[in-house]
């Protein structure tokens, strides 16, 4: 969803005081930027790295990161031109020449990579910048699970160069309007790849007192420590990274890829057992869900541990540019069809509800521990089946509390479709495309935008405003079910079968700090799935 977003001027988060990063903002600046042709590799194929640099020379140093960090390359004294970024670099990208490639050693392993780009200025100060790389097991070397990488949501909230899908156009506080193209071609903004321990997240773990007021612990520390203010919002050091440690930790062994990757090819899932998605999930290709589908009807497994599957997007055919009008009236390509519209998977213009492919959809819930969006709720999911294949061994019971503070699982953005009660349980409707074969799980309160209470005075991260502008705009290409709530929903915890295979749905962004953290609940729950779909008969 959107953030940053105010009725009147905020002037501590306007583009004016708080800039998305970009290349020689101050002209004379000592700065060194990286970023890579593509985001995934095999290995004996060649990285081409992108630099600019205002220094004599640099460092790049490139780490496999995981529960044990392994610094696998280095090469000091690199050198490079000072190249200029254009001002709309956040959507057509830097157009730098590439000025050192590597090809991947044949015995570099599956996983995630951070390239940084370190130097010394003349004033004794360190600079350090990061992009990333994934490297894929060969075939015929893959391991049973894979993790797809969330590089659509990424992109979406990547702000370097100027913009993103949320804001950084005009100069305008009260309407600081997003680009629909987001390039690869650029850095990624600051504290998505890496920060320091203990960072906050955009789950609100503090106590509101009676009316008090909004805070972001998140957009404040990156404020005072010069991050982008989306660093939480998406990507490797908020979410996955959390999640690979603790599965490195317990033995797992996981391929890596992108969803760009199912993108170009939707039977590259096919072959594993399990595929793996965490974290906050908002952002897919029509062609990134029919892989996702194949490999489900084909018998495999899917576990989501994350949450706000809302968007689709499109990407260009050589997969540097990905575009979200979000109102399709906006977008200029007027031949457009259901598979390329880019708005929200619920509109009747594309007919491809969320829920069909992963049984939740990130409309029917949203907010929860955010802001004032249920800013005293326990943090947890209620528990209403305690029985399910995926709670067995927790000890948990009808109407307990899972992932309650201080873990704070149900947190930030989650997952829901509409829903019923029946004698003390709760049923889907199936009017949103839910599965048939839907079990609800756990349950918890959410809204779909924060009530303002303060007159427009204080900024606000989800408002309900903006909710509702969307809902005016995109009027009758909404089902009726979405107006008919108003901001109420749910986050929920879910599973399913559909053809020959399974899907269980965390339903929450938080899963991985969950994990994180050591509940013995959630660490249970997650190794029962992953178990489970690991040893499945692919050819049941």
């Amino acid at each position: 969803m959107r953030h940053v977003h105010t009725t009147k001027p905020a002037f501590a988060w306007s583009p004016r005081s708080w800039p998305s990063e970009r290349a020689y903002a101050v002209p004379d600046a000592e700065e060194v930027w990286c970023y890579t042709d593509r985001f995934s590799y095999f290995p004996g194929e060649t990285v081409a790295f992108h630099l600019s640099a205002s220094v004599p020379s640099f460092t790049v140093e490139i780490v496999r990161d995981g529960a044990r960090p392994e610094t696998v390359w280095r090469r000091d004294g690199v050198t490079a031109g000072r190249h200029e970024a254009p001002a709309d670099a956040h959507a057509k990208g830097c157009g730098w020449p590439a000025g050192l490639t590597l090809e991947i050693p044949d015995g570099w392993r599956p996983g995630f990579y951070i390239v940084t780009v370190r130097a010394v200025l003349s004033d004794g100060e360190l600079w350090e910048r990061e992009h990333f790389f994934v490297v894929k097991a060969p075939a015929g070397r893959r391991p049973k699970a894979a993790i797809v990488l969330t590089t659509g949501t990424m992109l979406a909230y990547n702000d370097w160069g100027g913009a993103n899908h949320y804001r950084g156009l005009g100069d305008d506080p009260r309407d600081d309007a997003g680009c629909p193209l987001a390039s690869t071609q650029r850095p990624i903004a600051r504290g998505m790849i890496r920060k320091p321990e203990g960072a906050p997240r955009e789950a609100n773990h503090l106590t509101l007192p009676m009316n008090g007021a909004p805070r972001y612990a998140s957009y404040e520390w990156a404020r005072l420590n010069g991050y982008s203010r989306h660093h939480g919002d998406a990507f490797w050091a908020s979410y996955e990274r959390l999640f690979v440690r603790w599965a490195e930790e317990r033995g797992y062994e996981l391929d890596y890829l992108t969803q760009h990757d199912l993108h170009v090819d939707e039977t590259v899932l096919d072959g594993y057992r399990c595929v793996i998605v965490v974290g906050h999930d908002e952002y897919w290709s029509w062609e990134m869900r029919d892989a996702v589908d194949r490999f489900v009807d084909g018998g495999g497994g899917l576990a989501r541990f994350g949450g706000n599957y809302q968007w689709q997007v499109r990407l260009s055919d050589d997969l540097t540019t990905q575009y979200c009008y979000r109102l399709p009236s906006l977008d200029p390509d007027t031949e457009r069809s259901p598979r390329t519209a880019t708005t929200m998977w619920e509109a009747k213009s594309v007919g491809r509800p969320g829920a069909t492919t992963v049984g939740l959809n990130g409309l029917g819930g949203v907010y929860t521990r955010y802001g004032v969006a249920t800013p005293r709720s326990s943090g947890g999911f209620i528990v209403y089946r305690p029985h399910h294949w995926a709670f067995e061994g927790t000890d948990l019971y009808y109407g307990d509390q899972l992932g309650a503070a201080p873990t704070f699982l149900a947190a930030f953005e989650v997952d829901s479709v509409e829903y019923t009660f029946r004698r003390g349980l709760p049923y889907s409707t199936f009017e949103d495309g839910a599965p048939e074969t839907l079990e609800i799980l756990a349950l918890t309160p959410a809204v779909r935008g924060e009530e303002d209470r303060f007159g427009g005075l204080l900024p606000m991260g989800g408002p309900e405003e903006e909710v509702y502008a969307y809902n005016r705009e995109l009027g009758d290409d909404l089902p009726d079910y979405v107006n008919e709530g108003g901001m109420r929903g749910a986050g929920m915890i879910a599973a399913f079968t559909r053809g020959r295979g399974e899907v269980f749905n965390g339903g929450s962004t938080e899963w991985p700090y969950a994990l994180h953290v050591g509940d013995p609940y959630v660490d249970r729950i997650v190794r029962n799935v992953l178990d489970r779909f690991l040893t499945r008969d692919l050819e049941g």
